[in-house]
């Protein structure tokens, strides 16, 4: 299990090729991340983690899953951690998630969570399924 304690990607040290864990990064905006923490204090489960991944299906091919997860983390998964909370993403799933990012958005039409995914090739109307 690797931890990654900031918003932003993990990067390779300076002089050096980036590993393959490194380009397989994903990140949660704060904004994402307070949403996360309110949702978590209302469900009145504090050690809980927020899991975050892909599943065959959907309209497009793969669809986005976002579920809580009282358990501790699968050794393989990746642990961001964020303003004090955790977001879990399996290794499968982070492979079609990579140099992606967790952003909140809040308009006068939705509020919600929305995946940013540069692996994205195709989506439906709905934005909860893709191809890549």
């Amino acid at each position: 299990m690797e931890t990654v304690s900031t918003a932003t990607p993990t990067t390779a040290p300076s002089g050096s090729e980036p590993t393959p864990e490194s380009r397989l990064s994903f990140t949660v905006s704060v904004e994402a991340a307070r949403a996360i923490r309110r949702q978590i204090d209302k469900r009145g489960t504090p050690d809980a983690s927020l899991r975050v991944g892909i599943r065959g299906g959907g309209c497009s091919g793969f669809s986005y899953v976002i579920e809580f997860d009282d358990g501790p983390p699968h050794p393989r998964d990746r642990v961001i951690e964020v303003e004090g909370v955790r977001v879990l993403v399996d290794p499968k799933s982070l492979v079609y998630l990579a140099g992606g990012e967790l952003h909140w958005e809040k308009t006068l039409m939705r509020q919600g969570f929305k995946f940013v995914n540069p692996n994205e090739k195709t989506n439906c109307g709905c934005g909860h399924s893709f191809t890549v």
